[in-house]
Order: structure tokens, then C-alpha cells, then sequence
């Protein structure tokens, strides 16, 4: 054997390496732990030593370890890629013990040594379990109701920053609730935030697919975007669960605003409304799709039945095909509906 301690403590990790292969954590510590005292300026040795004690979950022992070994590092100018192996597993011995905050202030310290794709894999792990554990600890749909309350009260009197401010509160209290985000939609449509207003009225339908008010929601925002046909198909699904017939009134209010705004010649959707009728015709004979459905049979005697019984019209629009032939025709101003 060499009478060199660096080489006989090389020779003491070795043994420990091979001992913790085998899982024989005892044996490799005491190996460690001979080589550590025939040369204190190998920071492996120690980071090997908490290897071990990692094992053992011995967590607490793990990081004092890993922390001596950064030190040593430091003072012997060690490979950066050391250091950044000591801070990982000492975010690792973090994680072990929940403490989320610590394990990512020790991730990013070992990124900022060397950056590889196993440690940031762990920092968003333990990002993401940070977040959720914050919301398993915030929840409360018993304080979310309340909240939602409190959001009523200010959106009846025209607070709408305040409403909002609320309705957040409610849904991170329950994300679960549907009628917070049918409110803080509304909200937000108030204050011309229509992408938000949009993101909100999704989400409240994703949760509770059969809620009427969150159609009629997404409907009032998609006619703010002046997205009219996706404005009518939104009512016709509040209509499918508007099994009561509560809200009729005002989903075919809203379908007739859409069909209304569709029309360039009503003045609502900012059209030239002092464009001849021949010109219009003549712009519609340049559009291919305007000329299949004037020339379908079909659709000629529907339209016909539609002028002389407007009563019909309601009737037609029940057909999917019908109704987006006709919004195809109110757009090109070939027809008008009051």
C-alpha cells in the first residue's frame, strides 16, 4: 500500500463506494469516515458520506455533510460540477423533509453552479409540489362562499376592480367554483378585459358544463369580440340546458343582438349602410359560398317561407346548416332580419 494518505484515503472511498453498491451503508461509512481523516481537502469523500446518509434518511446529517463539503470545496478550489453535486442533494435532503422553500433555494444554487437537466427537472418538482401543497392549505370553499358574496356586493354597486378582487379570493379558496368564475367573467367584461372575461366564462363551463349563466357569460363576450356566430352557438347552449325556459327571454334577446349586428345594413355592426343594393349584390356575386346557397334549392325555399312567414325563421335556425347559411347572408348584407 502507498505511503501517500491522499492515495490511501482514495483507496478508503473506494472501499466505501463499493460497500454502499452493496447497500452496506454502515461499512461504507466507516470507510468514508477513515478516509475523510487521511485527507480533509477531498470534498467527495464527504458528498460520498452523504450519499449515505441519504440512504438512511438520515436528512439532517445529510445537509450538514453537504454543506461541510461545499466549504472544503471552496477552500480547495474544486470543480464547480462538485459543488453543484453537494447544493443537489442537499436540495434533495429538503425535498425528503417538505420543506419546498429550502429545496428550491438549494436547486437554484446547484443551477447556478452547473446547470444540468436532472436538477432543473427537480426544481420545477418541487415548484410544483410547493404550489400545491399552498393550495391544499388555502382551501376553504366555506370562506370561498363568503368571498363570492362579498364580490356580489360590490358588483351591485358598479365596484368592479373590487368584485374582482374578491371573486379571486373566492376561487382560490375553491377552484372547484364555477359561479366565482361566472362572476369575475362579468367582471372583467365590465372593464373591457375580454381576454379574461373569455378564459373565466371556458373555465366556469369546463367545470359545470349544464350552468346556463355561464353560457349566456360566454355568449355577452364573444358578441364583445364581435365574434357573432360563436356568440349565437354559445346561446344555443345555454338554451340546450335552459330546461326551465328561465333564462329563454334573454338567450334569444341576446341570439337576435348577434343576428342584428351580423346584418352590416342594421348600422350595428358599423357597415355602410348607404351602399346600393345593387352594389351589395354585386359584391355577393364575387363570393363563391354566397352563390352556392342562393343557388340551393333548398335554402331558395326556405328563404322564401322566411319572407312571407317571419315566424318561420325561428324554426330554421334550428338547423345548424340553415342557420350558418343564413348568418353567411346577413354578413353579405343579401339578408336582412329585423
Amino acid at each position: 500500500m502507498s505511503d501517500d494518505p491522499k492515495q490511501q484515503a482514495l483507496a478508503e472511498k473506494d472501499l466505501g463506494n463499493q460497500a454502499y453498491k452493496q447497500r452496506k451503508f454502515e461499512e461504507a461509512l466507516e470507510h468514508y469516515n477513515k478516509a475523510w481523516e487521511l485527507d480533509n481537502t477531498n470534498m467527495t469523500i464527504l458528498t460520498n458520506k452523504a450519499a449515505v446518509q441519504f440512504e438512511q434518511e438520515s436528512f439532517e446529517d445529510c445537509i450538514k455533510t453537504c454543506e461541510q463539503a461545499v466549504e472544503v470545496g471552496r477552500d480547495n478550489r474544486a470543480d464547480y460540477k462538485l459543488i453543484a453535486r453537494a447544493y443537489q442533494r442537499i436540495g434533495n435532503a429538503y425535498f425528503k423533509l417538505n420543506d419546498m422553500d429550502q429545496a428550491i433555494r438549494f436547486f437554484n444554487k446547484s443551477l447556478t453552479e452547473h446547470r444540468t437537466p436532472e436538477t432543473l427537472t427537480k426544481l420545477r418538482e418541487a415548484e410544483k409540489l410547493k404550489k400545491d401543497l399552498e393550495k391544499q392549505a388555502y382551501h376553504n370553499p366555506e370562506l370561498g362562499e363568503k368571498a363570492r358574496e362579498e364580490g356580489n356586493v360590490l358588483f351591485k354597486k358598479n365596484d368592479w376592480p373590487g368584485a374582482v378582487a374578491h371573486y379571486t379570493e373566492a376561487i382560490k379558496r375553491n377552484e372547484q367554483d364555477y359561479k366565482s368564475y361566472s362572476n369575475r367573467a362579468a367582471c372583467y367584461l365590465k372593464l373591457m378585459a375580454v381576454h379574461e372575461a373569455l378564459k373565466d366564462a371556458e373555465k366556469c363551463i369546463e367545470i359545470e358544463p349544464t350552468f346556463v349563466r355561464g353560457h349566456l357569460r360566454k355568449a355577452a363576450v364573444e358578441f364583445a369580440r364581435k365574434e357573432y356566430d360563436s356568440c349565437i352557438e354559445a346561446c344555443k347552449e345555454a338554451q340546450k340546458y335552459d330546461t326551465d325556459g328561465k333564462s329563454s327571454r334573454e338567450i334569444q334577446q341576446q341570439i337576435q343582438k348577434a343576428y342584428t349586428a351580423m346584418n352590416p345594413y342594421s348600422g350595428a355592426a358599423g357597415g355602410n349602410a348607404d351602399e346600393s343594393q345593387e352594389e351589395v349584390l354585386k359584391r355577393a356575386a364575387q363570393d363563391p359560398e354566397v352563390q352556392r346557397i342562393l343557388g340551393d334549392p333548398v335554402m331558395q325555399q326556405i328563404l322564401q317561407q322566411m319572407q312571407q312567414d317571419p315566424k318561420a325563421a325561428q324554426e330554421h335556425l334550428k338547423n345548424p346548416q340553415v342557420a350558418a347559411n343564413i348568418r353567411k347572408l346577413m354578413s353579405a348584407g343579401i339578408l336582412k332580419m329585423a
